[in-house]
C-alpha cells in the first residue's frame, strides 16, 4: 500500500456524519487563529453540526482510534496529519462542486451550500478532478474561500475583517462564509462579493454602522454583518485608485469666448 493509498484507508470506514466532524475541527480550529491549529471544544463542535454535545464524545473518540483526531481532557480536539488530509480533501470536494454549481449549472451563490453538503460525501476523487478541470483548476470558490490543491495544499493567510478596519483603510473583498443565504443575499445587494473593492468612510460609536465605499457607491452595514467579509488590505498603488474612483471629479470648466472668436 502506498503513502497516499494509506492516508486514504480510513475514509472507507467513515460515514458522511464522521467526514463532518472532521471538517468542522478543521474550520473551528483555524476560526479563532488562521496561522494555528487550536483545540476545539465539545460544545463548538455540536454547535456547529445542530447535535446534542453529548453526541459528539462518542465520535471523538471513534475518530481518536482511528489516528484522526487527538482529544485532551478540558483542552480540545486538533486534526492529526491524517485527520487533517482527509479534512482538506472534504473541503477540497465542498469548494469545487459549489465552483461548479454556480459556474456550470447557474446555481445563485447564497444557494450552493446545502447542496454542496449533500453532494460531497457521495462524489469520488475523480469527479471532483473533472469538474475542477472543467473550470480551470480554480484557486477560490465563489465566495472567495481557499480551495485546496489535489495534494493537500491551502493558502491559509490570515486575513482582516472588514469590521475591524479603521476609517480610511482601502481593502480589496477576499471572501466571506458561505453557511447563512440571508447574509450573503444581505452583502450582494451593497455590492460586497470577492474582489469588490471598499474604502470605510465612516464608523458610528458603540458598534454602530460602518459607512463604506463600494466601488462607487456609498453602503452602510452593521458591525455583524462586516464581521463575516474576509479583506485584503490595499497597497499604496491601489489605495489611491480606489481613492480616485470614489471621489467625483469637477466638471472641466468652459473657457470664455473672447470677443474677437
Amino acid at each position: 500500500m502506498t503513502r497516499a493509498d494509506d492516508a486514504k484507508a480510513p475514509s472507507r470506514e467513515l460515514t458522511g456524519q464522521a467526514e463532518d466532524y472532521l471538517k468542522a475541527v478543521y474550520e473551528l480550529g483555524r476560526a479563532g487563529d488562521a496561522s494555528a491549529d487550536t483545540p476545539v471544544g465539545t460544545n463548538a463542535i455540536a454547535e456547529r453540526l445542530g447535535i446534542a454535545a453529548a453526541s459528539v464524545t462518542g465520535m471523538l473518540q471513534r475518530l481518536a482510534r482511528l489516528g484522526l483526531v487527538t482529544t485532551e481532557r478540558y483542552h480540545g480536539t486538533r486534526l492529526t496529519a491524517s485527520g487533517r488530509t482527509m479534512a482538506l480533501q472534504l473541503i477540497r470536494r465542498h469548494r469545487v462542486i459549489e465552483s461548479y454549481l454556480v459556474s456550470r449549472l447557474g446555481f445563485a451563490w447564497d444557494d450552493v451550500h446545502d447542496e454542496a453538503e449533500r453532494l460531497e460525501h457521495a462524489a469520488s476523487p475523480e469527479l471532483i478532478a473533472k469538474m475542477a478541470d472543467v473550470l480551470g483548476n480554480p484557486t477560490v470558490d465563489p465566495h472567495g474561500a481557499p480551495i485546496p490543491t489535489a495534494d493537500g495544499k491551502i493558502d491559509e493567510r490570515e486575513l482582516e475583517s472588514l469590521a475591524t478596519l479603521t476609517v480610511g483603510a482601502n481593502a480589496r473583498v477576499a471572501g466571506m462564509g458561505d453557511r447563512d443565504p440571508s447574509l450573503l443575499r444581505y452583502l450582494a445587494e451593497r455590492g460586497i462579493k470577492p474582489g469588490a473593492r471598499v474604502r470605510v468612510e465612516s464608523r458610528e460609536p458603540f458598534d454602530g454602522a460602518i459607512v463604506l465605499t463600494v466601488g462607487r457607491e456609498r453602503q452602510t452595514v452593521s458591525p455583524g454583518a462586516a464581521s463575516n467579509v474576509r479583506v485584503e488590505l490595499a497597497t499604496a498603488g491601489a489605495a489611491r485608485e480606489v481613492q480616485s474612483r470614489a471621489t467625483p471629479r469637477p466638471a472641466p470648466s468652459r473657457r470664455r469666448r473672447s470677443a474677437d472668436s
